[in-house]
């Protein structure tokens, strides 16, 4: 990640993907009103849209960001493996559903959401759909600095972020 100064709008990747700074989060939106959420949030700018799959709304933000009338390669998506999908065959699978209830074909970030149970088969999953175009980035969620440096150590493609 590289920023010049405080000011930035967006953040350089250590793959070189531009992401922005400033995020909407859908973290216990109710469903019911995730989809108004996500139009209202890119109706006034936020052009950086983080969900997961434990948040149970991904659905609603892919018919937001389908209904919005902004192109899709102008809205950075973020979302997550939740613990319960970790393995590389679940995980895989999950990287799937995810793109298909976010109704598209590429997500820019998908992290692993908890360092937990078998994360790096997950993560394994995460490099193969990076290298499949699937994702234009990969990362951690909630990983400590002993095992982020551990899943540096043992994987090819080095986490393009660590969210806190």
């Amino acid at each position: 990640m590289t920023m010049n100064n405080y000011n930035e709008k967006e953040v350089i990747l250590n793959n070189g993907v531009k992401m922005p700074i400033l995020g909407f989060g859908v973290y216990q939106i109710p469903k019911e009103d995730t989809k108004q959420a996500v139009l209202e949030a890119l109706k006034v700018g936020y052009r950086h849209i983080d969900t997961a799959q434990s948040y149970f709304n991904e659905e609603e933000v892919g018919e937001a960001i389908a209904e919005s009338g902004i192109p899709r390669e102008e809205i950075f998506l973020t979302t997550k493996i939740w613990i319960d999908n970790y393995g590389y065959e679940k995980a895989k699978a999950s990287i799937d559903e995810s793109l298909r209830k976010l109704k598209t074909d590429y997500v820019d970030l998908f992290l692993l959401h908890q360092p937990f149970s078998d994360y790096y088969g997950a993560y394994r999953a995460l490099e193969d759909a990076y290298r499949e175009g699937k994702v234009r980035a990969i990362g951690v969620s909630n990983f400590y600095p002993d095992r982020l440096s551990d899943i540096v150590a043992f994987t090819e493609i080095k986490p393009q972020v660590n969210q806190v």
